[in-house]
Protein backbone atom coordinates (compact mmCIF):
# COMPACT_ATOMS: atom_id res chain seq x y z
CA UNK A 1 0.00 0.00 0.00
CA UNK A 2 1.39 3.47 -0.90
CA UNK A 3 2.58 5.57 2.02
CA UNK A 4 0.14 8.21 3.25
CA UNK A 5 1.69 11.58 2.41
CA UNK A 6 2.92 13.77 5.24
CA UNK A 7 1.71 16.75 3.24
CA UNK A 8 -1.71 15.88 1.88
CA UNK A 9 -3.52 17.55 -1.01
CA UNK A 10 -5.28 20.04 1.24
CA UNK A 11 -1.96 21.15 2.74
CA UNK A 12 -0.47 21.51 -0.74
CA UNK A 13 -3.27 23.81 -1.90
CA UNK A 14 -3.19 25.76 1.35
CA UNK A 15 0.47 26.62 0.73
CA UNK A 16 -0.21 27.57 -2.89
CA UNK A 17 -3.09 29.84 -1.89
CA UNK A 18 -1.42 31.37 1.17
CA UNK A 19 1.62 32.22 -0.92
CA UNK A 20 -0.65 34.34 -3.11
CA UNK A 21 -2.57 35.94 -0.24
CA UNK A 22 0.42 36.85 1.88
CA UNK A 23 2.67 38.37 -0.77
CA UNK A 24 2.46 41.19 -3.27
CA UNK A 25 4.68 40.16 -6.18
CA UNK A 26 5.70 36.92 -7.83
CA UNK A 27 9.24 37.19 -6.52
CA UNK A 28 7.89 37.65 -2.99
CA UNK A 29 5.64 34.66 -3.51
CA UNK A 30 8.55 32.46 -4.55
CA UNK A 31 10.57 33.60 -1.56
CA UNK A 32 7.63 32.91 0.77
CA UNK A 33 7.23 29.39 -0.56
CA UNK A 34 10.96 28.77 -0.37
CA UNK A 35 10.90 29.80 3.28
CA UNK A 36 7.86 27.66 4.12
CA UNK A 37 9.16 24.59 2.30
CA UNK A 38 12.58 25.00 3.90
CA UNK A 39 10.85 24.41 7.25
CA UNK A 40 9.51 21.08 5.97
CA UNK A 41 11.10 17.65 6.08
CA UNK A 42 12.49 16.11 2.92
CA UNK A 43 9.49 13.77 2.80
CA UNK A 44 7.07 16.69 2.97
CA UNK A 45 8.91 18.49 0.19
CA UNK A 46 8.65 15.39 -2.00
CA UNK A 47 4.95 15.19 -1.18
CA UNK A 48 4.50 18.83 -2.26
CA UNK A 49 6.32 18.07 -5.51
CA UNK A 50 4.12 15.00 -5.99
CA UNK A 51 0.90 17.01 -5.67
CA UNK A 52 2.36 19.65 -7.99
CA UNK A 53 3.14 17.02 -10.64
CA UNK A 54 -0.31 15.49 -10.24
CA UNK A 55 -2.07 18.85 -10.60
CA UNK A 56 -0.13 20.10 -13.61
CA UNK A 57 -0.51 16.75 -15.37
CA UNK A 58 -4.31 16.99 -15.14
CA UNK A 59 -4.24 20.15 -17.27
CA UNK A 60 -2.18 18.63 -20.07
CA UNK A 61 -4.99 18.43 -22.65
CA UNK A 62 -5.47 19.29 -26.31
CA UNK A 63 -8.37 21.61 -25.53
CA UNK A 64 -6.46 23.64 -22.97
CA UNK A 65 -3.49 23.83 -25.31
CA UNK A 66 -5.86 25.30 -27.92
CA UNK A 67 -6.93 27.96 -25.40
CA UNK A 68 -3.29 28.77 -24.70
CA UNK A 69 -2.44 29.11 -28.41
CA UNK A 70 -5.34 31.48 -28.92
CA UNK A 71 -4.47 33.61 -25.89
CA UNK A 72 -0.75 33.88 -26.59
CA UNK A 73 -0.86 33.79 -30.37
CA UNK A 74 1.43 30.81 -30.86
CA UNK A 75 1.95 27.30 -29.51
CA UNK A 76 5.25 26.89 -27.65
CA UNK A 77 5.23 23.70 -25.59
CA UNK A 78 7.43 25.31 -22.95
CA UNK A 79 5.07 28.28 -22.85
CA UNK A 80 2.09 25.98 -22.39
CA UNK A 81 3.83 24.35 -19.43
CA UNK A 82 4.36 27.78 -17.87
CA UNK A 83 0.70 28.67 -18.58
CA UNK A 84 -0.40 25.53 -16.71
CA UNK A 85 1.82 26.56 -13.80
CA UNK A 86 0.12 29.97 -13.80
CA UNK A 87 -3.30 28.31 -13.67
CA UNK A 88 -2.23 26.24 -10.65
CA UNK A 89 -1.01 29.45 -9.00
CA UNK A 90 -4.58 30.79 -9.09
CA UNK A 91 -5.61 28.27 -6.45
CA UNK A 92 -7.65 25.15 -6.04
CA UNK A 93 -11.08 26.45 -7.07
CA UNK A 94 -9.79 27.92 -10.32
CA UNK A 95 -7.71 24.82 -10.98
CA UNK A 96 -10.60 22.40 -10.46
CA UNK A 97 -12.84 24.45 -12.76
CA UNK A 98 -10.35 24.25 -15.61
CA UNK A 99 -9.48 20.61 -14.88
CA UNK A 100 -13.19 19.79 -15.22
CA UNK A 101 -13.19 21.23 -18.75
CA UNK A 102 -10.97 23.69 -20.60
CA UNK A 103 -13.99 25.76 -21.69
CA UNK A 104 -14.52 26.72 -18.05
CA UNK A 105 -11.39 28.87 -18.20
CA UNK A 106 -13.81 31.59 -19.32
CA UNK A 107 -15.19 31.61 -15.75
CA UNK A 108 -11.90 32.84 -14.32
CA UNK A 109 -11.75 36.62 -13.81
CA UNK A 110 -7.98 36.46 -14.24
CA UNK A 111 -8.40 34.95 -17.71
CA UNK A 112 -11.08 37.45 -18.73
CA UNK A 113 -8.81 40.29 -17.67
CA UNK A 114 -6.03 38.90 -19.86
CA UNK A 115 -8.39 38.80 -22.83
CA UNK A 116 -9.33 42.43 -22.25
CA UNK A 117 -5.68 43.44 -21.93
CA UNK A 118 -4.89 41.48 -25.08
CA UNK A 119 -7.47 43.50 -27.02
CA UNK A 120 -5.93 46.79 -26.00
CA UNK A 121 -2.23 45.96 -25.94
CA UNK A 122 -1.42 43.98 -29.05
CA UNK A 123 2.10 44.78 -30.12
CA UNK A 124 2.99 45.60 -33.72
CA UNK A 125 3.75 41.93 -34.36
CA UNK A 126 0.26 40.97 -33.14
CA UNK A 127 1.53 39.32 -29.97
CA UNK A 128 0.05 40.51 -26.67
CA UNK A 129 2.10 42.62 -24.28
CA UNK A 130 1.78 41.94 -20.56
CA UNK A 131 3.82 43.05 -17.58
CA UNK A 132 5.84 40.49 -15.63
CA UNK A 133 3.11 40.33 -12.99
CA UNK A 134 0.28 40.01 -15.54
CA UNK A 135 1.83 37.43 -17.82
CA UNK A 136 -0.15 34.18 -17.88
CA UNK A 137 2.98 32.09 -17.39
CA UNK A 138 4.72 31.32 -14.10
CA UNK A 139 7.74 29.19 -14.92
CA UNK A 140 9.65 29.65 -11.67
CA UNK A 141 6.78 28.41 -9.51
CA UNK A 142 7.51 24.93 -10.79
CA UNK A 143 11.04 25.04 -9.36
CA UNK A 144 10.20 26.23 -5.87
CA UNK A 145 10.89 22.84 -4.29
CA UNK A 146 14.42 22.58 -5.68
CA UNK A 147 16.28 24.74 -3.15
CA UNK A 148 14.46 23.39 -0.08
CA UNK A 149 14.98 19.81 -1.28
CA UNK A 150 18.72 20.34 -1.77
CA UNK A 151 19.00 21.91 1.69
CA UNK A 152 17.00 19.12 3.33
CA UNK A 153 18.78 16.21 1.64
CA UNK A 154 22.18 17.48 0.49
CA UNK A 155 21.33 15.99 -2.91
CA UNK A 156 20.90 17.65 -6.27
CA UNK A 157 17.30 18.52 -7.17
CA UNK A 158 17.52 16.06 -10.07
CA UNK A 159 16.84 13.34 -7.49
CA UNK A 160 13.53 14.99 -6.62
CA UNK A 161 11.91 13.75 -9.83
CA UNK A 162 12.98 10.21 -8.99
CA UNK A 163 11.47 10.56 -5.52
CA UNK A 164 8.18 11.76 -7.01
CA UNK A 165 8.13 8.82 -9.43
CA UNK A 166 8.64 6.52 -6.46
CA UNK A 167 5.33 7.88 -5.10
CA UNK A 168 3.67 6.47 -8.23
CA UNK A 169 3.28 9.86 -9.96
CA UNK A 170 4.89 10.53 -13.31
CA UNK A 171 5.12 14.21 -14.21
CA UNK A 172 3.86 15.13 -17.69
CA UNK A 173 6.08 18.19 -17.93
CA UNK A 174 8.38 18.98 -19.58
CA UNK A 175 6.50 17.72 -22.62
CA UNK A 176 8.20 15.48 -25.12
CA UNK A 177 6.30 16.10 -28.34
CA UNK A 178 2.60 16.95 -28.22
CA UNK A 179 1.76 14.36 -25.56
CA UNK A 180 -1.62 15.78 -24.57
CA UNK A 181 -4.62 13.95 -23.17
CA UNK A 182 -7.79 13.76 -25.24
CA UNK A 183 -8.41 13.51 -28.94
CA UNK A 184 -5.97 15.33 -31.20
CA UNK A 185 -7.60 17.89 -33.51
CA UNK A 186 -6.73 20.68 -35.93
CA UNK A 187 -6.27 23.63 -33.59
CA UNK A 188 -6.58 26.07 -36.49
CA UNK A 189 -10.08 24.82 -37.34
CA UNK A 190 -12.38 27.52 -35.98
CA UNK A 191 -15.51 25.40 -36.41
CA UNK A 192 -13.97 22.63 -34.32
CA UNK A 193 -12.71 25.17 -31.79
CA UNK A 194 -16.26 26.50 -31.41
CA UNK A 195 -17.62 22.97 -31.01
CA UNK A 196 -15.13 21.98 -28.34
CA UNK A 197 -14.83 25.31 -26.56
CA UNK A 198 -18.19 27.03 -27.17
CA UNK A 199 -18.06 29.53 -24.31
CA UNK A 200 -14.55 30.75 -25.11
CA UNK A 201 -15.50 30.89 -28.80
CA UNK A 202 -18.67 32.93 -28.14
CA UNK A 203 -16.77 35.40 -26.00
CA UNK A 204 -14.20 35.92 -28.75
CA UNK A 205 -16.68 35.90 -31.63
CA UNK A 206 -15.39 32.66 -33.12
CA UNK A 207 -17.95 30.62 -35.05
Amino acid sequence: MPRSPLMDEDAFWELIERSGRETGTRQERLAWLDDELSRCSAEEIVDFAMWWASATSRLCTWDLYAVYRLLIGWGSLDGFEYFVKWLVSLGRTAFEQVAAGADRVIELPEFLRLLELRRTRLADDEFPVWSAEEEPEFELLGYVTFGPYEKATGMDAAHLGEAVSARGVDARFPLVGAAFDGEEWDLDDEVEFARRLPRVARYLGIS
